[in-house]
C-alpha cells in the first residue's frame, strides 16, 4: 500500500505543479512585431502599416498556450526603433497600434503629441478596459500601425512593437 501511495502522490503534484506553471507563465506575456515605415512616406497624413504579430508560444510551437488563460488585459505597449536602433521616434507626431484577427480589430494604444526628442522607444497610452480574449486566441493575429509623421523619411525605419498582456488562469 506504502509503495503506491508515494508514487501516486509524486504524480498528483506533478501534474498539479505542471498546471501551477502554465498559469504563472501565463499570467503576463507579450506578443510582438516589427513595422516597417517606407522611405518616402509623406508627413502630416495619416498612414497604415501592418504585420504579422507572434508570441512566446508561436515561437517555440506552443499552439494551444492560450487555452490555458481567459480575462485577457492589455497591460503596456511599447515601441522600439530596430532599424536603424539609434532612429528617434519622435518622427511620429501621433501613433495608434490596433489588434487585427481576421476581419475584426481593436484599438490597444495610442500617442498624440509625440515629443520630437523622445529618443529610440516610446510607451503608448494603453486601453484597457476589456478584454480581448477573442483577439489573441485567433490564429492570424496581426498589429496595424496608424501613424502621421513629423517630416518625410529618407530610408526605411523598422519599429518592433511589443504589447505586454495580463490574464487570468482558465481553470475549465
Amino acid at each position: 500500500m506504502k509503495k503506491i501511495f508515494l508514487p501516486l502522490i509524486v504524480l498528483v503534484v506533478l501534474i498539479g505543479g505542471c498546471a501551477t506553471v502554465q498559469s504563472i507563465i501565463k499570467s503576463t506575456f507579450p506578443y510582438t512585431a516589427t513595422l516597417v515605415i517606407p522611405a518616402g512616406t509623406k508627413s502630416d497624413v495619416v498612414q497604415v502599416t501592418t504585420s504579422t504579430a507572434s508570441s512566446f508560444d508561436q515561437i517555440f510551437g506552443n499552439q494551444s498556450g492560450t487555452n490555458y488563460i481567459r480575462d485577457v488585459r492589455v497591460t503596456s505597449v511599447r515601441l522600439d526603433a530596430s532599424n536603424p536602433s539609434s532612429q528617434n521616434l519622435g518622427i511620429f507626431k501621433t501613433v495608434k497600434l490596433f489588434l487585427v484577427n481576421g476581419s475584426s480589430e481593436v484599438m490597444v494604444a495610442s500617442r498624440n503629441d509625440v515629443s520630437e526628442n523622445i529618443g529610440n522607444n516610446l510607451v503608448l497610452d494603453i486601453d484597457n478596459s476589456r478584454f480581448v480574449d477573442e483577439y489573441i486566441k485567433g490564429s492570424n493575429l496581426r498589429m496595424r500601425m496608424e501613424y502621421t509623421l513629423r517630416n518625410s523619411l529618407t530610408s526605411d525605419v523598422s519599429v518592433r512593437a511589443a504589447i505586454n498582456f495580463s490574464s487570468s488562469p482558465n481553470t475549465k
